[in-house]
């Protein structure tokens, strides 16, 4: 006797027709046909079983903040960061908990249930870091919280910032961070991710540093973090998140660089959405996109995987914590339209992804995590095609969230009475794939 069997299911790998058979917390048997009882069935119809989405950078600490204590009317990257310097000293730890967990209600919603958040620790009370600790231990029972320690005004640049960042860690923050391009100077910025790579490699930390986040080809503070990684052993631990200046950089210098993070093991973590909006405002015409390049980290082996960033703060008005819409962005920006494109853009929002976080027991295995969630779609394409509804989400076994079918019903003659979008897409014949 099983707790729960998903039948009929189709995977992100393309099987078709499987039954998932759930025990406890764990997969306890994926098969065409399992012939077995269970306490409760679910029929997910030839839809997609995937395991949950996964935001590897976030800002808990800032999301649904916005319009407090005015809105970014520029829309830039350096108004927001004026306007949080304004909010940060009024930041209690009630108001920062209350937004972070109805943000994290939102994520459970769209299937999201791993989330690394930077932490700022700019301020010297550490009221963020108090407030994200508290967050997550009580999101822990649905919602996997990694937290960063991140000295967003530098980590040289700002007094105290050193020893602020310090105690972030003695507390239990789980991740070094930094942001070196943040820095007076390049050297400045290289020193800082020297320093922080040592507390990482003393501590038996991951590194996650906000990385050459500028149109700036001068900014080079990749190629540094990928030196000290193979200095310290921190080979897979570490990761580059945006790396902008990576589109704006000579191919010949690339052409070296990419190896070179590709012997560190690098993590790359592009966010699509903040990038485009971000950055290339320095441009008239012609105009740079902003991301960094997808397409050749891929191809050269990295583990590229895609973040969220913001939602609803001072640096971005938009968003819905729903990763589909990032990857539905990425496709875009990076040109990714092809069938084995959208597929491993599909992979960099979950298992590219939990990799960066370094996730135990995920996936669609025997012996995982029995997280999954059962999209109203057919496939990856299609999911990110439609960013559909989460039929269900299922935490450890047990089923945290519903959301009904997202159909129309029209009142036209001789035409159907409902339309489901997910319906729509052509079925292919195995040569047309």
């Amino acid at each position: 006797m099983f707790d729960l069997i998903i039948r009929n299911a189709n995977l992100p790998d393309g099987s078709s027709g499987v039954d998932i058979a759930i025990r406890g917390d764990k997969i306890a048997d994926v098969a065409a046909t399992i012939e077995a009882a269970a306490r409760e069935e679910i029929d997910a119809t030839g839809r997609l079983v995937s395991p949950p989405f996964v935001d590897p950078h976030f800002h808990m600490d800032a999301t649904l903040s916005l319009g407090l204590p005015r809105l970014n009317r520029s829309g830039t990257l350096l108004e927001g960061i004026a306007l949080w310097g304004e909010l940060r000293p009024t930041l209690t730890r009630e108001a920062l908990v209350e937004r972070a967990l109805r943000y994290c209600d939102l994520a459970v919603a769209q299937g999201l249930l791993h989330i690394r958040s930077h932490v700022d620790t700019s301020d010297p009370r550490l009221v963020t870091v108090e407030a994200l600790l508290e967050v997550r231990d009580r999101v822990a029972p649905y919602i996997d919280l990694q937290l960063v320690a991140f000295p967003q005004d530098g980590y040289y640049r700002s007094p105290g910032a050193v020893e602020a960042l310090n105690r972030a860690l003695d507390m239990g923050v789980d991740v070094v961070g930094g942001i070196p391009h943040f820095e007076r100077t390049m050297s400045d910025g290289a020193a800082s991710v020297e320093a922080l790579c040592r507390i990482a490699a003393e501590r038996g930390l991951p590194v996650d540093m906000h990385c050459d986040e500028t149109d700036d080809p001068m900014s080079r503070h990749i190629e540094t973090l990928a030196k000290e990684t193979i200095r310290f052993g921190l080979q897979g631990r570490v990761a580059g998140s945006h790396l902008t200046s990576m589109h704006s950089m000579d191919n010949y210098y690339v052409s070296k660089l990419i190896p070179l993070m590709a012997e560190a093991a690098i993590n790359v973590i592009p966010n699509p959405l903040i990038n485009i909006m971000l950055q290339g405002r320095h441009d008239t015409y012609p105009k740079r996109r902003g991301l960094t390049r997808v397409r050749e980290l891929m191809e050269a082996g990295l583990n590229v995987s895609f973040g969220h960033d913001c939602v609803m703060d001072p640096w971005y008005a938009m968003g819905s914590a729903d990763m589909l819409e990032v990857g539905h962005m990425a496709i875009h920006v990076a040109q990714m339209a092809g069938i084995e494109d959208r597929k491993k853009i599909f992979d960099a929002l979950t298992v590219n992804s939990a990799r960066t976080m370094g996730i135990e027991s995920y996936g669609l295995d025997r012996g995982c995590n029995a997280d999954l969630i059962i999209l109203e779609a057919r496939d990856p394409l299609e999911a990110l095609r439609l960013k559909p509804s989460r039929l269900a989400v299922i935490r450890r076994g047990k089923i945290i969230a519903r959301t009904p079918a997202r159909v129309s019903e029209l009142m036209l003659d001789g035409r159907p009475r409902l339309v489901d979008g997910s319906d729509y897409a052509p079925v292919l014949s195995a040569d047309a794939e």
